[in-house]
C-alpha cells in the first residue's frame, strides 16, 4: 500500500520496535494524526484465542466513559407498549415486520445499532443474512437483545461499543477521536481493557493478547506494551 507524505512525516515519530505505555501511545497517536477530518481513535488487539472453538470465542459491550465522539444511529424491533418505550429513550428507528422488506429489499441500512426485545427475535431472524454479515445481529451478549430497551438505547447512544474476534481473532475497537484529550482517551482504552480482560476465556491456554496496536482511522500503528494487561 502506498502511503502519502503526511503519513511517512507522522510514521517517523513512532519508533517500530518500542513498546510503548497506553499513556505514551496516546500521547504519539494524537501527533500522527494528520487528515482533515476528526480522526477515530482505534484499538487493534491479537489474541491468542481459537474462535473456530465455542469455549474460545469473545463477544460483549462495554460503555465507554467518555463516549466515542460518533453520533450512533439505533434500530429497534419491538411490539406494543415497548415501541413507545423505545422512542422515549432515544431510538432513531423503531418497528417491526413492516421494516423487513425496507430492508430486504430496498436496502435500507440507516442505522448503526440494532436492538431487538426477545419476541422479535423471530422477525429479526429473517434478516439474518442481511444484518448477519454487517455484524448488526442483535446478541444477548452483546446487550442488544432484551426487554429492557431503555437502557439499550440509552447506555448506546452514551458510547457503548460491542467488541468480538474477527475471523483473524484479532479484536477492533473505537475508544474515541483524535480531538479527545489524551485522558478522556487513557480513560476510554483502560475501560476497554479491564473488560476484555475479564472476557478471557477459561479454555484459553498461553498468552491472551498478543499484541496491541494503536491506531487513528488515517495514521501509523503505535505498539502498545501487553505486559500489563
Amino acid at each position: 500500500m502506498k502511503h502519502g507524505k503526511k503519513y511517512k512525516e507522522a510514521a517517523k515519530l513512532v519508533d517500530r520496535g518500542t513498546l510503548y505505555e497506553p499513556a505514551e501511545a496516546i500521547s504519539l497517536v494524537k501527533k500522527t494524526a494528520t487528515a482533515k477530518f476528526d480522526e477515530t481513535v482505534e484499538v487493534h488487539i491479537k489474541t491468542g484465542c481459537d474462535g473456530r472453538h465455542a469455549e474460545q470465542q469473545i463477544r460483549g459491550a462495554v460503555v465507554l466513559p467518555n463516549g466515542t465522539g460518533r453520533t450512533t444511529r439505533v434500530l429497534v424491533f419491538a411490539k406494543g407498549d415497548k415501541i413507545a418505550e423505545a422512542e422515549a429513550a432515544g431510538a432513531d428507528h423503531v418497528g417491526g415486520d413492516e421494516l423487513i422488506p425496507k430492508i430486504q429489499n430496498e436496502g435500507w441500512l440507516d442505522f448503526d445499532v440494532v436492538v431487538a426485545t426477545p419476541d422479535m427475535m423471530g422477525v429479526v431472524g429473517r434478516l439474518g443474512k442481511v444484518l448477519g454479515p454487517k455484524g448488526l445481529m442483535p446478541n444477548p451478549k452483546a446487550g442488544t437483545v432484551t426487554m429492557d430497551v431503555t437502557k439499550a438505547v440509552q447506555e448506546i447512544k452514551a458510547g457503548k461499543i460491542e467488541y468480538r474476534l474477527d475471523k483473524t481473532n484479532i479484536i477492533h475497537a473505537p475508544i474515541g477521536k483524535t480531538s479527545f484529550d489524551e485522558e478522556k482517551l487513557t480513560e476510554n482504552f483502560n475501560t476497554l481493557m479491564e473488560a476484555l480482560v475479564k472476557a478471557k476465556p477459561s479454555a484459553l491456554k498461553g498468552q491472551y493478547m498478543r499484541s496491541i496496536v494503536l491506531a487513528t482511522t488515517m495514521g501509523p500503528g503505535v505498539k502498545v506494551s501487553t505486559a500489563k494487561f
